[in-house]
């Protein structure tokens, strides 16, 4: 696109000129520049420039044929020479002075009148002054101006520069300006009389078209593009369209037809024209966002004129042309702005909808590259063809582009002048031929690949993305770039062979040969010789597939042997690796071996595949186990393997397997002496025949036996390693998956065959020594844990012996706490491993000096002393719970039975043992209040959500602190002491005891609960008064046990003055029939006169005595007392009347709990004798 002029591929835009006062030319472009849509303006200083607009040239001679269709710089004279309108720019000094400047300002005036006459030019007066001189300016002046130009009011402009505010006026659109002659801005008035000037000339254009008085199609096609583009400065999108429609058509029609011209130059000319109407037309309609609209025509346009090759010597330039239309229109739906502009629709849209693809770029890319490939192709027909292209090479700089668009013309020199001469056809041809011989297409062709290539990597089209690849592939292999081609030919290789296209891959293996060639690469170039030979046979007769094999040729049986014999010469040095580009050669030889690994997924499993299978799946040490190698190769002639080398895990039980035919080679090339060598008859591996290969196999270290990799060595210097791999997992490639073919086992056995595999697990030698974990009942939290581990030789000796803990969360949650994930420390552990205490064995007199001893919260490891048989060793973990939880504890010790064998491997004994963390006991508390006494609390009565659970405490009163501790564990307890530790000063509560060690330990069994009574006094108002944490030290009932400390915080209380205090007083029993004082004593602690309403109720159990319901005043910081006379009637446990006190003011009561109501009645007083035994 970039190869069109910048006028085609931008919208028009309005031309003015600025002539005179050349100070506000910059002020005046850049406003106009800035609006839209914007108005470009040529800027001429003084008038003497008048001369540069171009006149209007006379009218041609009807009679006389058009010499061509569109004029080349007719599109560029109008967009940057002819102007629509012309300011005449004047100062009011010239305008308003003495009668010389006035006489000129007349006189520049009249020549411009005259010099844009011709073109129907439109004009416009601006008069510049100045925002002092405004008023100075000659109204008289004015008008005379403006009958001396013609035009009317509003095309007369009074333009102040110098004053922003009258500057923005006279700018702006639709705005008064200070001259009520003007009444529009500058832009508004260009913007005008510009529309009326191209309507006018597309008006007179269109006559001619409507009468039809031309006698050549290249005059309607030239009238209606012309018509078309003043359309396009008015922005008349629609009629544009329709007018390169109307042109198109024209055109077409022209073909065959016209003889004006030479045949093959006049189809160049019209396909020149057509070039830009199609370019022109996808444009309004992609950027009008007419896209489906924009595809329909472009595809109808095409399909037009893909038929119009031309002579047979430049059909090349047909090629070329219709590249170049794909290309531009897929660059057009790159840059579309469906809201740049809007285009109607002009014509419903074909039945045939437009595919998917042809919506996006990359497949117009894609075709752009296919044609100018052909061009490519079609050149070099010609150019072979012709004969005397070289010598018209030195005389084709003298062709330049002749005047009209799509002609060319040779240049000749005469009598100090140049003149233009045309070209014959032949003349034409030649400068043709030699154009295309200078410039080299590759590279476009490339750059077009690429952007389709990676449209389509974008999008997930792989299969499509693959086959532009390939085709930039060759590009680059016909530049000799073979370091790029060999690159995309490797990554469309692998989905070839992913899809399993059989030719396709063929095709790309023999580029990538020739690439390998190219950069004297002897391991590329074998690898991939021996896939290609590797490949199955195609079906059908060789023509069917010989087209586009690449450098490869036909993929036939003699091919795939052909290939197979060039691989096996280079890779055992017997000839070289020739390139013919770089003139290069490379051998294989003993400095430059090759080495090829083939692994699961390599594309050389055909050629040969490995398959191991142990006859056992278990194995004791130092026993034999069968295990029998596999070899399968789907190369076209048999192959001779010098030497097998079969590698395990285990490198003492790799062996080497020669070739039985060869003994004075294999024994050369074994590397490793030492190892263990079989001979078998021979190892030659036919195509897609098995050969087993069957030994036995001996370990002596325990664990897994795996066989890894089976390395055939053919020749001195050429080497290939496989991957083992099981019976029981093999997977054919997917090029023979469905290929018609004898299958065989790889192994007789056909069990084996199926559920072989390439590992043997070897057991553990069996242990004689005992380890032994004594458990002594569940873990508490908060004590340290005492776990004995003993270490007992019955059978073998122990050295080197290292003993391994673990704790192991028994519900997979983990040891550490969540919230301590970022910060550790022993508080966010739930159990943690705190030490190893060992015992050195009695008959030694020190520990090992090569002791290890290492511990982690969750792991532990420590060596273990040298033991004879019959000895025992022992050690103690010490583990601690911080938290409760059940944890799996993992023992396991590694030995060696014999010191002076380090080769041996060593036993293992493993034992675990789970153990539960258990809380030891479970602290609680609760307040009470003294005997019959209740405090009224304003804060209590307040408090009504039920989640408020905070103790109300009342503020210098008595309140009961119950800490009851209850033995949640399994065995029982001694419980040594239990304190208070307070948090606040000693000043803000009172806790009394605040320490009590017990005389004697307290033995608190499974279940039973213990219970202490402390005694708070707050002595401060507080919302949250800190009491303290209770500390309870405790231990096992054992004596070898430590002790312990639980401790347990206890909550916040608030504390708060109490506004009433309601006392019950009667004595603790009595007696039947004897009455007795029962009183309530109310007490008012705040500095107001208490209402207080009293009440008590009956009981049938007693005879009451006093008021049953009266109201008084408590006298502010003093106590009224109320008292009753009660005579029990029953005996035993009896309910005192309730009594409810009711506070007026807060409209609040209190009720004595019953408990606090009970008294025990006597039948009579008893009589005891107080005096002690012996006195008289």
């Amino acid at each position: 696109m970039e190869d069109f002029p910048e006028e085609l591929r931008t919208p028009p835009v309005a031309l003015s000129c600025l002539i005179g006062c050349p100070d506000v030319h910059p002020l005046i472009t850049a406003h106009l520049h800035s609006q839209q849509p914007p108005i470009n303006a040529i800027a001429l200083p003084d008038f003497s420039k008048i001369s540069m607009i171009p006149p209007k040239k006379p009218s041609r001679d009807p009679s006389e044929p058009p010499a061509g269709i569109i004029k080349r710089d007719w599109f560029s004279k109008h967009r940057t020479r002819i102007p629509a309108v012309v300011a005449a720019i004047f100062s009011s000094r010239d305008v308003s002075g003495d009668p010389v400047h006035w006489l000129q300002v007349c006189t520049d005036l009249d020549k411009l009148k005259a010099s844009i006459r011709g073109r129907n030019i439109k004009l416009v007066v601006l008069v510049v002054t100045k925002w002092n001189d405004k008023d100075n300016t000659s109204e008289e002046r004015i008008l005379a101006l403006r009958k001396r130009a013609e035009i009317d009011s509003k095309n007369l402009i009074i333009f102040v520069p110098d004053h922003e505010p009258e500057l923005q006026q006279c700018l702006s659109r639709q705005v008064p300006l200070i001259v009520p002659l003007s009444k529009f801005g500058l832009w508004t008035v260009l913007g005008e009389l510009a529309n009326t000037y191209y309507r006018d000339e597309g008006r007179r254009v269109r006559s001619r078209l409507e009468k039809k008085n031309y006698t050549s199609m290249e005059l309607h096609v030239r009238y209606c593009f012309k018509v078309a583009i003043y359309a396009e400065f008015r922005r008349d999108w629609l009629e544009a369209l329709k007018l390169y429609e109307d042109a198109y058509h024209a055109l077409r029609e022209m073909v065959g037809t016209s003889t004006r011209m030479p045949p093959i130059q006049r189809l160049v000319e019209i396909k020149a024209v057509a070039e830009q109407l199609h370019f022109k037309m996808s444009t309004l309609l992609q950027h009008g966002g007419k896209v489906l609209e924009a595809i329909t025509w472009f595809r109808q346009r095409t399909a037009n004129y893909r038929k119009l090759v031309g002579a047979p010597e430049v059909i090349f330039l047909h090629w070329e042309w219709l590249s170049r239309q794909y290309m531009v229109f897929a660059q057009l739906l790159e840059t579309s702005s469906p809201n740049a502009l809007h285009v109607p629709s002009t014509d419903p849209v074909a039945e045939e909808k437009p595919t998917e693809w042809e919506f996006h770029p990359a497949y117009y890319y894609q075709l752009a590259a296919s044609y100018l490939k052909e061009k490519n192709t079609c050149l070099e027909f010609a150019l072979s063809m012709s004969i005397d292209v070289g010598a018209f090479d030195g005389s084709a700089e003298s062709v330049v582009a002749s005047a009209y668009l799509g002609q060319y013309s040779r240049l000749l020199e005469h009598e100090d002048a140049f003149i233009t001469q045309p070209l014959t056809d032949m003349e034409y041809v030649h400068y043709a031929l030699a154009e295309g011989k200078r410039f080299k297409d590759s590279f476009e062709i490339i750059a077009l690949l690429k952007k389709s290539f990676e449209a389509y990597s974008s999008s997930k089209a792989e299969r499509t993305a693959a086959y532009c690849g390939l085709q930039m592939a060759r590009e680059y292999f016909s530049l000799n770039d073979f370091s790029n081609a060999k690159q995309i030919f490797d990554s469309v290789a692998n989905l070839y062979r992913r899809e399993g296209w059989l030719l396709s891959l063929w095709e790309v293996l023999g580029y990538l040969r020739e690439c390998s060639k190219g950069t004297s690469s002897a391991k590329d170039f074998i690898e991939y010789s021996l896939e290609m030979a590797s490949l199955p046979e195609t079906t059908g007769s060789s023509e069917s597939f010989s087209k586009d094999c690449g450098p490869a040729e036909p993929a036939t049986s003699s091919q795939r042997e052909k290939i197979h014999k060039e691989a096996f010469e280079v890779a055992r040095g017997e000839s070289e690796l020739n390139s013919d580009e770089q003139n290069s050669a490379f051998k294989v030889k003993s400095d430059y071996p090759i080495y090829l690994e083939i692994d699961l997924i390599s594309p050389l499993r055909v050629t040969l595949l490995a398959l191991v299978a142990f006859h056992q799946p278990m194995v004791k040490p130092g026993g034999q186990s069968l295990i029998t190698i596999s070899l399968r190769s789907q190369l076209p002639i048999n192959v001779e393997i010098d030497q097998l080398e079969v590698q395990f895990n285990q490198s003492e039980c790799n062996f080497i397997i020669t070739n039985g035919q060869k003994p004075q080679i294999s024994s050369i090339d074994i590397v490793q002496p030492g190892h263990r060598v079989e001979t078998a008859p021979d190892l030659v591996l036919a195509t897609n025949k098995w050969l087993r290969l069957t030994y036995d196999i001996k370990s002596d270290l325990s664990g897994k036996l795996e066989c890894i990799y089976v390395i055939a060595r053919i020749g001195p210097n050429f080497t290939i390693c496989c991957r083992a791999e099981s019976p029981a997992l093999m997977n054919d490639s997917p090029l023979w998956k469905f290929e018609n073919r004898l299958e065989t086992i790889p192994i007789k056995d056909p069990g084996l065959a199926l559920s072989g595999q390439k590992a043997i697990q070897v057991e553990e030698p069996e242990p004689q020594v005992d380890l032994i974990l004594d458990s002594s009942g569940p873990a508490l939290v908060g004590e340290s844990f005492i776990l004995p581990v003993t270490v007992a030789s019955r059978g073998h000796a122990v050295h080197s012996g290292e003993l391994k803990i673990n704790l192991v969360d028994t519900r997979g949650g983990g040891l550490l706490s969540p919230r301590g994930e970022e910060s550790f420390s022993s508080d966010n552990i739930h159990v943690e491993l705190v030490d190893i205490s060992c015992d050195a064995p009695q008959d030694k007199s020190g520990a090992p000096s090569d002791k290890i001893q290492k511990i982690q919260p969750s792991f532990g490891l420590i060596s273990v002393p040298s033991l004879d048989m019959g000895e025992s060793w022992s050690c103690k973990l010490k583990i601690k719970w911080n938290h409760p939880k059940p944890i799996m504890l993992y023992v396991s010790l590694g030995y060696l039975p014999q010191s002076d064998d380090p080769s041996l491997q060593k036993v293992h004994v493993h034992k675990s043992l789970q153990i539960e963390g258990k809380i030891a006991v479970a602290i609680s508390h609760r307040y009470m209040l003294p005997f019959r006494q209740d405090p009224l609390l304003l804060s209590k009565l307040k408090s009504v959500s039920e989640t408020d659970q905070t103790p109300y405490l009342a503020l210098n009163e008595k309140t009961l602190l119950i800490i009851s501790v209850k033995n949640s564990s399994e065995v029982p307890l001694r419980l040594l002491s239990m304190s208070i530790e307070t948090e606040e000063k000693s000043v803000a509560c009172t806790v009394q005891p605040q320490q009590e060690e017990f005389r004697e330990a307290i033995v608190n069994m499974p279940g039973e609960e213990f219970k202490k009574v402390f005694t708070i006094i707050p002595k401060v108002n507080s919302t949250k008064l800190k009491i303290g944490t209770v500390s309870l030290r405790w231990e096992r009932d054992s004596n070898d046990t430590s002790s312990q400390v639980t401790k347990y915080r206890l909550p916040d209380v608030n504390v708060e003055l109490p506004l009433l205090a309601v006392t019950v007083e009667c004595p603790p029993h009595a007696f039947l029939g004897n009455p007795f004082l029962y009183s309530v004593k109310i007490l008012n602690q705040t500095e107001m006169l208490q209402e207080i309403k009293c009440s008590i109720s009956d009981s049938q159990s007693f005879v009451l005595s006093g008021p049953h319901s009266d109201t008084m005043l408590v006298l502010p910081r003093s106590a009224q007392v109320l008292t009753y006379m009660l005579v029990p009637l029953g005996l035993g446990s009896l309910q005192l009347p309730r009594v409810t006190v009711v506070s007026m003011r807060y409209s609040a009561g209190l009720q004595p709990s019953t408990a606090s109501l009970l008294v025990f009645v006597y039948p009579t007083k008893p009589h005891v004798d107080l005096k002690p035994p012996g006195d008289a």
